[in-house]
């Protein structure tokens, strides 16, 4: 009886060691972005893939498109890829993923535009942090056409398939753990298009640019080899490559329409080098993904620093630089959304949001006619004692908000800047003139920490600071 017992129990010890590990160990594997309520790019071909068993095939059967069985051997290190077509915008749908006895069904699957949204705390900024008029925004934010997937703040010295993290449908909760800067450009985005939209959310607070770039780009980049932060904190990574490895670099192969960059402060020590950073790293995002996607920036707002070499003012013209002279690049000018100049993080962050999803809606959407952009400035030209200067975006008119044009400086050839006085004419120009400068050459505005320009275009969207003695 007790030899029965006893056997009994081992093979019971047998079933359960193998259940156990059968549920453990599953035979085939995803990456954490495809789960259950994700957004895939719509009307494109994306990328799928995981991991099994060396040898097995692999099948896949998209819910919109049931007819349609893809399928992948295992390669002999065990992962496999497929290339998955989407349809137009809708769902929900299922995907099922298969092999062998193995099956994975993903459910509540949209289909839609999905956006990457990077950078540093004032893209990671959460409505819990501070928002203004918080109680209402949050309490409006029953949207599940808006989905979020967040990557954990985790950095990796080497390139990893898989970064962690979940999709989720946005509700009142939701929305207020998660970044809303991200929130308001997918909101305004789902309402502009009316499909769902997917946020792929990947940012961390105090990183320098050369942490999202692949090392070896931010070595190969000239006159940026030594502008890496020498300073290792325990809060965030400082090495180059350390939030790219594991917080980009699998999000560049999921499909995806675009990304959204709100960073810029934490190289406001070394801002010679940011507009060649920022080139690397648009160029080694394009370059892995295989396309090159559309890339939308937010110039940094103004802030009392206490700088004394106007890095601030130099990383806001790196960023107009990068936008000029970088295809498919644009710069959401975010001055006037500022509250409170003794703070580095705007709570005023639905502006920044619609910015950019103006930019996308205008730019790669093509869904806007007229006037999206801030004015930038085009040229200059010295006529007399006077400083003329011409924009873009100003076909419908720029005005001043206020009885004087704020921020306003001019110089002549001794290079000492002076306050100014500008006018509009009937050209929608600024002329700038001051009585200490009879021969004038160079004009600033708003080109410092913390200047808050008061001078927009009609469409509301304020001009973007700028110095002309460096054209």
């Amino acid at each position: 009886m007790k030899q029965k017992v006893i056997a009994i129990l081992a093979l019971f010890l047998v079933v359960f060691a193998g259940s156990s590990r059968a549920q453990r160990y599953s035979p085939v594997a995803l990456p954490s972005m495809f789960s259950d309520h994700m957004v895939l790019q719509q009307r494109s071909s994306v990328a799928l893939w995981g991991w099994a068993d060396a040898g097995n095939m692999v099948r896949v059967v998209p819910g919109w498109a049931t007819s349609d069985t893809l399928s992948a051997r295992v390669d002999c290190i065990g992962r496999w890829r497929v290339t998955v077509p989407t349809a137009e915008a809708g769902g929900p749908y299922s995907l099922e993923v298969m092999c062998g006895r193995d099956r994975i069904v993903l459910c509540d699957v949209m289909l839609g535009e999905v956006w990457l949204c990077s950078g540093q705390s004032n893209m990671e900024w959460t409505p819990d942090n501070g928002l203004t008029d918080a109680k209402r925004e949050i309490a409006a934010a029953d949207c599940p056409a808006v989905r979020f997937f967040q990557v954990p703040k985790r950095g990796s010295r080497t390139l990893q398939d898989d970064c962690g993290g979940q999709w989720e449908a946005c509700t009142p909760d939701v929305m207020r753990r998660h970044s809303a800067v991200a929130y308001f450009f997918a909101r305004h985005l789902s309402d502009s298009l009316g499909v769902p939209v997917g946020i792929l959310e990947s940012a961390w607070g105090g990183t320098p640019a050369e942490v999202w770039m692949p090392e070896t780009w931010v070595r190969e980049t000239p006159g940026c080899r030594y502008s890496q932060p020498h300073k290792a904190d325990p809060w965030w990574p400082v090495e180059a490559g350390l939030a790219y490895n594991r917080m980009i670099h699998p999000l560049l192969r999921y499909g995806f329409a675009g990304a959204v960059w709100y960073q810029g402060e934490s190289n406001r020590d070394n801002p010679a080098n940011y507009a060649a950073l920022m080139q690397a790293l648009i160029a080694s995002w394009r370059r892995e993904a295989g396309r090159d996607f559309p890339f939308y920036m937010v110039q940094i707002a103004p802030y009392r620093y206490g700088a004394t070499d106007n890095g601030p003012a130099l990383i806001r013209e790196a960023q107009d630089q990068v936008a000029r002279s970088v295809p498919g690049v644009g710069l959401a000018v975010v001055s006037d959304c500022v509250e409170d100049l003794t703070t580095i993080h705007p709570i005023n962050k639905r502006p920044v949001g619609r910015r950019l999803a103006l930019l996308a809606l205008g730019k790669h959407y093509k869904r806007l006619k007229g006037v999206f952009e801030s004015p930038f400035l085009l040229r200059s030209e010295v006529k007399d004692d006077k400083v003329v200067l011409t924009f873009s975006s100003v076909q419908n008119g720029l005005v001043c908000r206020g009885k004087e044009i704020a921020g306003l400086q001019i110089a002549g050839a001794d290079g000492r800047f002076v306050e100014a006085t500008g006018r509009i004419n009937t050209r929608n120009q600024l002329v700038v003139s001051s009585r200490e400068v009879k021969s004038p050459l160079w004009v600033r505005y708003c080109f410092s920490d913390d200047a808050v320009g008061n001078l927009f275009n009609r469409e509301g969207l304020p001009v973007a600071p700028f110095r002309t003695d460096d054209l």
